[in-house]
């Protein structure tokens, strides 16, 4: 069996880039793999990156995949697997401070998590420390609910709100703590893998309001998922 390295991998955001995505190798498999993609709006309502994050697995051969969670997905112009726990709104802090991430594992028994997660917390000027303790915390409720779970985690793409002149370098601030605290926390059961999604994304040409993305911005959220998506479904389900 291949060892898993501890070092977590960063994914560039486009996949122009041709930086290629690597998944440690675990001890695993699952006929079905069952991916819950957890984050706040931009993950949630439409979220449509996830609609062409799927279509592109589809047209790879990649089919062993089962999105959960306990929302449906919005119309993206077409069928797809579409559910998800991005719950428009809410904060980081406060999914652990009123610990909801337990029951929706509970019910959604994922394989992998897909995790962006931040952008409110920075919005409310909720300090970078506090913001990565919590990703700790959800690290750890992941790994309660599967020892081998595996995690790809956001660098969350930029925001620039006409009210929040401070959310663009807390958001910088939070992917650079990200980077520096992930490999800390990373294990060979239960590897993390970073995901770049900031690099890339222009507030100004990939999102409509400073925060969420676009038509273009949406694609490059899906080419970023795409390459250490594949990667981990293929480790988790052969």
């Amino acid at each position: 069996m291949q060892r898993i390295m501890k070092a977590v991998t960063a994914v560039a955001c486009l996949a122009s880039t041709g930086i290629a995505a690597v998944v440690p190798a675990v001890s695993r498999r699952a006929e079905t793999v069952k991916i819950m993609p957890l984050g706040d709006s931009i993950t949630g309502s439409p979220g449509c990156w996830r609609a062409l994050l799927w279509q592109q697995l589809q047209n790879a051969g990649i089919t062993n995949t089962d999105f959960v969670g306990s929302l449906p997905g919005d119309g993206c112009g077409f069928e797809y697997d579409s559910e998800n726990e991005g719950h428009g709104g809410i904060l980081a802090t406060n999914i652990v401070a009123q610990n909801q991430l337990p029951p929706w594992l509970e019910s959604a028994q994922p394989d992998i998590v897909m995790v962006h997660l931040g952008t409110n917390d920075a919005w409310s000027n909720v300090e970078t420390a506090k913001i990565i303790e919590t990703h700790s915390t959800l690290v750890d409720q992941m790994r309660e609910s599967n020892p081998n779970m595996v995690i790809l985690l956001a660098q969350i793409i930029p925001m620039n709100p006409t009210n929040c002149n401070g959310c663009g370098p807390r958001v910088e601030e939070f992917n650079s703590a990200v980077a520096e605290w992930a490999p800390t926390k990373s294990t060979e059961e239960s590897p993390i893998v970073i995901v770049d999604c900031f690099t890339g994304f222009d507030t100004g040409t990939d999102t409509g309001d400073g925060v969420h993305p676009n038509e273009a911005g949406n694609e490059k959220i899906a080419n970023s998922w795409f390459e250490p998506l594949s990667e981990a479904i293929k480790q988790v389900g052969g």
